[in-house]
């Protein structure tokens, strides 16, 4: 065992001396805005005769309208039932007819519509999406279709699923106060059934331009074949006025907030745990990232070892920041370092939370040493280069940087930003951000042991 550790160290020293002295990997990015807005996002590599493309609009279920929850989410389904010039079923056709894969999704701060195909097919491609931000085909019987669907998808993840992503929906509205940060994004059949085919028109005429959009390629094709088709298909649209943005910002939690749920599905009991996250761009959410990964990232992480291994109180535990819908770094508002855990019965959501405090603890007196920190650097950076091997997922990390942070150079800078962290930078974020004043908690008990609980505390009336 000695040897063996020994070894390992002496690996890690060996990984950190070489990062320290071999030129750091430069993604090849160019940028292009035209005269309409749009801005497009090209990164070149003839490794393969592919190309990834993603179309992000900086408009997610944080700016959908009030009494329309959802909204967002069900305006991405719309966006598949065609066109007057591309009927319904176009979509599919040009991109998997062309050998061709798509999807799209929603989120707090942006809707992503991402496809990947052999290169041949990417002017078709470019001519559906831009066919589409023109205008769609706005009918009773599209938006009634998808009303369907996504009432359908939130009851199998939401209705009929154990524990039903109480983690992120139930977990915003008790942390955050802001309607746009706090309501459920996954909507209620209420405002979804209330929404109407001006609600649609309206979304589509403010956001759904080209001043509103990032379009991101990557693959087999150069900056310049990449302008030109975007300005042949795109450069024709025209923009309209933005509106202006709400300040959706809020500060950190001064008081602890807890919540008690049953859920009749759930057969373990449940904790979902939250703390609010340093601002996107600020100084501190960058060494989050990193703390996030020695906390929470794996299964060599500290709560996975120290609560799940070491003291056996809890079954599993996962999460991160902006955890579980996004990443660490595209977000634009509010968010939250999430953990969602299982724990056992013969444990209490005191007793756990107490055993995630001193993992904290550890971290906010002693920071990390060398060799761990290193370990957890060389982690996320492996992910994030491998993450920018697809080019579907490359041209969508790009196009949703550009859409972020104003600028997809941020591809190549983050590794150094991360390199840059110091123990007493994990130290600080500890300490300011992961306290109970700013935490969130909902306990959430299967019905029969909260029926249990409920008849062990309550005074005997039997003579």
């Amino acid at each position: 065992m000695i040897r063996l550790s020994v070894f390992t160290a002496g690996l890690l020293l060996s990984i950190a001396a070489q990062a320290a002295t071999t030129e750091p990997w430069q993604l090849p990015i160019a940028v292009k805005k035209l005269d309409n807005g749009l801005t497009v996002v090209v990164s070149e590599d003839h490794s393969s005769p592919t190309v990834g493309i993603s179309m992000v609009y900086h408009v997610g279920m944080r700016l959908e309208p009030q009494n329309r929850t959802g909204f967002a989410h069900l305006f991405e389904h719309l966006m598949f039932e065609g066109t007057p010039t591309a009927p319904k079923g176009t979509f599919e056709r040009v991109i998997q007819g062309g050998g061709g894969i798509f999807n799209g999704s929603t989120r707090a701060d942006f809707t992503n519509y991402i496809a990947s195909a052999p290169v041949a097919a990417l002017e078709p491609i470019l001519w559906v999406e831009a066919d589409r931000m023109k205008t769609l085909d706005f009918s009773e019987k599209n938006l009634a279709n998808q009303q369907n669907v996504v009432k359908e998808e939130i009851r199998v993840n939401v209705k009929n699923q154990p524990y039903g992503l109480f983690y992120w929906t139930d977990l915003d509205a008790l942390a955050f106060d802001k309607w746009a940060n706090s309501h459920d994004g996954y909507g209620s059949f209420k405002d979804l059934d209330h929404a109407n085919v001006a609600d649609v028109k309206a979304f589509h005429d403010t956001f759904y331009q080209p001043a509103n959009a990032v379009l991101g390629i990557a693959g087999d094709v150069t900056p310049e074949q990449a302008f030109t088709l975007a300005q042949k298909y795109f450069g024709g649209i025209a923009s309209r006025a933005l509106p202006a943005r709400p300040d959706v910002a809020e500060p950190l939690n001064t008081k602890g907030r807890m919540q008690q749920q049953t859920d009749p599905l759930a057969k373990a009991p449940a904790l979902a745990v939250g703390w609010k996250m340093p601002a996107r761009d600020s100084k501190d959410q960058i060494p989050m990232m990193v703390l996030s990964q020695l906390l929470v990232g794996d299964d060599a992480s500290r709560f996975f070892q120290g609560l799940v291994k070491g003291r056996e109180q809890v079954l599993s535990i996962e999460g991160g920041v902006n955890y579980p819908l996004g990443t660490d770094i595209d977000y634009a508002g509010p968010t939250q370092l999430v953990l969602f855990t299982l724990y056992k019965s013969n444990a209490t959501p005191d007793q756990v939370l107490a055993s995630i405090n001193q993992e904290i603890a550890k971290v906010a007196a002693d920071g990390v040493d060398d060799i761990t920190l290193r370990r957890i650097k060389t982690k996320l950076l492996s992910d994030w280069y491998g993450g920018l091997e697809s080019f579907l997922s490359r041209a969508d990390t790009l196009a949703k940087l550009q859409t972020m942070w104003g600028d997809a150079e941020v591809a190549n800078q983050l590794p150094g930003w991360i390199e840059a962290v110091s123990a007493d930078d994990l130290k600080r974020v500890a300490r300011t951000y992961l306290t109970d004043a700013n935490r969130s908690v909902i306990v959430r008990r299967p019905v029969a042991a909260a029926a249990a609980k409920v008849a062990a505390n309550s005074p005997n009336t039997t003579r």
